[in-house]
């Protein structure tokens, strides 16, 4: 399957580098613009792209013209506008000028990688449902499963993702909480407005209520602007609260009173600002026993919990392991410019029988990095490395080899040691080139640089092509 090509416009010569790379690493091909007009003349030109990501603010043309010159010359070409948290009220505007989707600053890869792969798998089918009957879907970011169970679960979240009634994902860690809160809003009458995600757990209690609620100049020391709230950037949309159990209980009264009445008190404001928010909330927690010791409020525990869902674990999903394996295979043998491999029946009788303690996210992280040791056209069980649980008494696959010989034939490596041997893995296959072995093992040549220098070794040897 051929590359899809993504054209770039923003004035930031370093944030066109970060979204390049990324997207590269994705496997896709970058083209980039220094502007909007350059943007729109390679466009105009007869450049074929599958997808615009333009900035907002730019030089020359801001990015909403570059939006409505490629919706003119082609109006089904998906177009992603970046904009900064003081712009949200334009980036809304531009979802009514046909954009796909739009990012906030700061953002992460996974989020870059999954609106992408979202709007390119939207483009190709017309706008059609992404998950279909057993569960497949062309793009990343999408629910694949063939278990009854979870079928069931996105029947029913497809069901009542058009109330505005909370939702609660209960589940492990690694089990894709926020996959199924998009599935709720893309299924929503809300998929057009914004999706703003909170992560609770990574904001330092002391910001979080800044963050969520928002604040005036002069609030405080360092609040120069005024700056709207996580709740105010979702207005009209959804708002995911991810891990809401770390959230203290402070916050979680005010958060109580913003969804009782519908509107919220930024920092230093002199009036309640009204929103109109669908929140969906996750956590890996019982909430129910954090409520009974006191440490999450039940009146709050209740309004999340109208529409409670659990997401089971991957070791209970009948037939995922190996559904989710060949994805992983297929997804890492692109980014790596490599003929994905098969599964011998062996190794997938070792990813059937391991219980998989970190979920999808586990099995991610292994199969990509047997996609890296992998060096014929069959995975085998040696290419397969796993954590050893606690107590485990499941047999384990055949460590992967290392770069010398243990001193005990049976030693399972350690993670440093399968660490050095990828890194020298990547380097003898790019032929010592750092940079190429960078993109191989999807960390930065700093990195690699750093880690020689850990070793011992020399840094000798081309950095680049």
């Amino acid at each position: 399957m051929s590359k899809q090509t993504i054209l770039i416009a923003d004035d930031d010569s370093g944030m066109r580098a970060a979204l390049s790379e990324s997207l590269e690493r994705c496997g896709y091909f970058v083209t980039m613009a220094e502007n909007g007009s350059e943007a729109l003349e390679m466009f105009s030109d007869g450049g074929r792209f599958e997808a615009v990501i333009t900035d907002m603010r730019m030089p020359k043309m801001s990015g909403m013209e570059v939006l409505r010159g490629v919706k003119k010359i082609s109006p089904d070409t998906p177009v992603i506008v970046i904009t900064a948290y003081g712009t949200v009220n334009t980036a809304v505007e531009a979802m009514k000028e046909g954009a796909s989707d739009f990012l906030m600053k700061p953002f992460s890869l996974d989020n870059l990688e999954f609106v992408v792969r979202n709007v390119l798998a939207d483009a190709k089918g017309n706008g059609c449902q992404r998950e279909s009957e057993r569960g497949e879907a062309p793009g990343a970011g999408e629910i694949i499963t063939g278990d009854p169970g979870i079928l069931k679960i996105l029947h029913f979240l497809k069901s009542v993702a058009g109330s505005r009634s909370t939702v609660l994902l209960h589940g492990e860690t690694g089990t894709g909480k926020e996959l199924f809160a998009r599935f709720v809003y893309r299924n929503s009458t809300r998929r057009s407005r914004p999706f703003v995600a909170v992560n609770c757990a990574a904001i330092p209690g002391n910001l979080l209520e800044s963050e969520m609620f928002g604040y005036e100049k002069g609030a405080f020391t360092g609040a120069v602007q005024k700056k709207p709230g996580k709740f105010e950037l979702a207005d009209g949309g959804t708002l995911l609260l991810d891990e809401v159990s770390e959230m203290d209980m402070q916050l979680q009264a005010k958060l109580l009173r913003v969804i009782q009445e519908s509107e919220v008190d930024r920092l230093g404001g002199r009036f309640p600002v009204p929103v109109d928010v669908r929140i969906i909330a996750t956590t890996n927690t019982d909430l129910k026993k954090m409520v009974a010791e006191k440490k999450f409020r039940e009146d709050l525990y209740f309004r999340l919990r109208v529409i409670p869902v659990t997401i089971p674990p991957l070791r209970e999903r009948e037939g995922d392991v190996v559904l989710l394996a060949n994805r992983f295979i297929r997804k890492y043998s692109q980014i790596n410019e490599r003929p994905p491999a098969r599964l011998s029946p062996e190794a997938e009788r070792q990813l059937n029988r391991y219980s998989w303690p970190g979920n999808v996210r586990e099995l991610e992280n292994v199969m990509e990095r047997a996609v890296l040791v992998c060096e014929g056209d069959m995975l085998l069980p040696e290419h397969l490395y796993f954590e050893r649980e606690e107590g485990e008494t499941r047999p384990e696959p055949a460590p992967a080899p290392v770069i010398a010989a243990r001193p005990r034939e049976e030693a399972i490596p350690t993670i440093g040691e399968m660490e050095k041997a990828l890194i020298f893995e990547a380097l003898n296959r790019s032929g010592g080139n750092k940079t190429r072995a960078s993109k191989l093992l999807g960390i930065s040549v700093r990195t690699i640089r750093n880690k020689l220098n850990e070793y011992g070794c020399s840094c000798d040897g081309p950095e680049g092509d």
